[in-house]
């Protein structure tokens, strides 16, 4: 913990000790789901859950649309270190103290879940198949471009044909979660 990695303690393959530093992320968190709906924390959806998107790091800024009174949000499942994908249906699980702000942005509506990095705006899409989360990522991304930074139609198609950047974030749950991109450096209203 002091050294901020995590070893193979016990290496039964030619991994050896294997030694990855930390990258700690949230794998689990959102709001309660539209309509009443009692969903699984298993897998995720547009009101969050289950994501597994290891960009969800400290410092990052999520929105998450509400569908709730209180919106009732719900946070769990602490990664030190997880690839993409979380292809073999874990990361490196642990418990740790987690601080956030939450805020609510009044009049603000979205239909997926986005956030901020210091370099990037992205959004998020759950679903299956892969593709449709794709397409909900990406749908949500042209949505923001044009209602918040003001962009029209043809420019949002074209800087997305050009600087888009799509991470798989979940495949391994009944959902699946496709990340889609944007450097902040391509927006004009945020040069």
């Amino acid at each position: 913990l002091a050294k901020g990695v995590a070893t193979l303690a016990k290496p039964k393959t030619k991994l050896g000790h294997l030694t990855l530093p930390f990258r700690p992320m949230m794998g689990c968190f959102g709001v309660a789901p539209p309509e009443g709906q009692a969903i699984s924390s298993e897998t995720s959806a547009r009101h969050g859950g289950n994501m597994d998107y290891n960009g969800f790091t400290a410092g990052v800024t999520v929105y998450f649309p509400v569908f709730a009174p209180g919106a009732l949000l719900f946070i769990g499942d602490g990664h030190a270190v997880q690839g993409d994908g979380e292809i073999v249906g874990m990361g490196i699980e642990v418990s740790f103290d987690v601080q956030f702000t939450v805020k609510l942005l009044r009049g603000k509506e979205i239909s997926w879940p986005r956030a901020e990095s210091e370099e990037y705006i992205l959004t998020v899409g759950n679903a299956r198949p892969l593709d449709q989360a794709l397409q909900h990522a990406t749908t949500e991304m042209i949505r923001w471009l044009q209602e918040d930074f003001g962009l029209d139609a043809r420019a949002t198609h074209v800087l997305l044909g050009q600087c888009v950047e799509y991470e798989v974030a979940n495949i391994i749950d009944p959902a699946y979660t496709m990340v889609c991109k944007l450097r902040k450096i391509w927006i004009p209203s945020l040069k």
